[in-house]
């Protein structure tokens, strides 16, 4: 009789658990809302035109080709019985467990403000990026047509709302776009007509790095032409318009990256939460009311042996569905006695733009080319696929030696542009 594994999510922590559990005599079903597996850190290279959506992606059914144990289902679960072993899929019939993995990752949190989502989307998925990507270069078409500078203004502001690693990457990236690499090609407009601005309501960017980097990659912001503003919440949201400080900034591109919450899946379930709705699960990942239910990656809150959380980065989703596959094989295989998940902390990173990048690798600190150089190197090597590492390492190689961005294809018509 075949183990039934339900795993939600096809993110690196699912897919982790799924790779671990190649025999036979697991049964095992993959649901995600979306068809490919995508690596999230790499999002931001597509929605400034560096990278094409195929080199970060690939189907989640093409990863377990010639895995026959292993089921692929396009759809959404939108709830779990921990009762009687179930997930309902929406619109469709329940599925039945032995072991359910939920491994969901996280959304964007508005703060309660979710209207403001229309206005300032967040880079979360392929569509995201792809969305974004059309208004950046949309803009740039635009501020072409127009000779009033007044006018034209908005259309080469650029407003990032949040310093994480999302948002200073994006940042960054933005900067090398309007800044050197895109100028060449229109003649309405210069390097000194664009505004970039990164807002904070910390006091620092990248405030999970040591202070050092922190204001290292503050001050490499700066020197790329961004404006920080730090200390900063964001007052309002409306189109085209961003208010803080008790100022308005004008702007057509306008990207959120502050802050995440967990979907309803995770946070209806009757378990302890934190702040943002991540589970707080037991030592061996599971949750309180069912042992073989676990929650990993982003939904999941677990203390490292200092007591700090975990971040929801893909080495704690790949070590977390790596113990957790080898947790249930060796259970089904009479195990009794489960082990206790321990994280090995291999250190953080953060590009920031050509050449530029921080580092935090287990208390020594990075800056520059050889960090930016490391960041590069680590992402590639966490690609799915001997194809998308060739490539992203071939587009990476051309945009360090020509500084030109090689996806700048506007594939739809705005609907607001006649």
């Amino acid at each position: 009789m075949h183990t039934k594994v339900v795993i939600v999510g096809g993110g690196f922590a699912g897919l982790s658990v799924a790779r671990q559990l190649d025999s036979e005599e697991f049964d095992i079903t993959i649901i995600d809302k979306t068809n490919h597996h995508v690596f999230q850190p790499l999002l931001y290279q597509v929605a400034t035109a560096a990278l094409s959506p195929g080199d970060i992606a690939v189907p989640i059914r093409a990863i377990f080709t010639k895995k026959k144990n292993v089921r692929v289902l396009l759809g959404e679960v939108v709830s779990v019985d921990t009762n009687n072993n179930k997930v309902e899929l929406k619109g469709q019939n329940s599925i039945s467990f032995d072991y359910l993995i939920l491994a969901p990752g996280t959304n964007y949190n508005y703060f309660g403000n979710d209207h403001w989502k229309q206005y300032a989307p967040g880079l979360k998925t392929l569509s995201n990026a792809l969305d974004i990507r059309e208004k950046i270069l949309l803009s740039l078409e635009k501020a072409e047509q127009i000779a009033d500078h007044e006018l034209r203004k908005k259309y080469l502001t650029y407003v990032i709302i949040g310093a994480g690693p999302t948002g200073v990457e994006m940042a960054g990236s933005i900067a090398e776009i309007v800044k050197r690499n895109m100028m060449r090609d229109y003649r309405n407009f210069n390097i000194d007509d664009t505004n970039i601005y990164l807002i904070e309501a910390a006091n620092g960017v990248l405030n999970m790095y040591p202070e050092s980097l922190s204001k290292k990659a503050e001050q490499t912001l700066k020197e790329m032409g961004v404006e920080v503003l730090l200390n900063s919440p964001v007052e309002d949201i409306t189109l085209d318009k961003v208010k803080v400080g008790g100022k308005e900034i004008e702007s057509s591109n306008i990207i959120w990256a502050a802050g995440t919450q967990v979907p309803p899946l995770i946070t209806e379930l009757d378990e302890p939460q934190d702040r943002i709705g991540r589970i707080k699960v037991n030592k061996d990942l599971s949750i309180t009311q069912n042992k073989n239910v676990f929650v990993i990656g982003d939904a999941s809150y677990f203390e490292d042996k200092k007591g700090n959380p975990l971040p929801g980065v893909a080495p704690v989703a790949l070590q977390q569905g790596k113990f957790l596959g080898k947790l249930i094989k060796e259970e089904v295989r009479k195990n009794k006695t489960r082990p206790q998940f321990s994280y090995l902390d291999k250190g953080t990173m953060a590009t920031i733009g050509r050449a530029k990048a921080v580092a935090d690798i287990k208390g020594f600190t990075l800056s520059g080319l050889i960090a930016w150089l490391m960041w590069g190197f680590i992402h590639i090597f966490f690609l799915i696929g001997f194809r998308n590492r060739f490539r992203v390492f071939a587009e990476w190689v051309w945009h360090y030696l020509t500084f030109k961005r090689g996806v700048r294809l506007i594939t739809y018509k705005d609907e607001n542009s006649e």
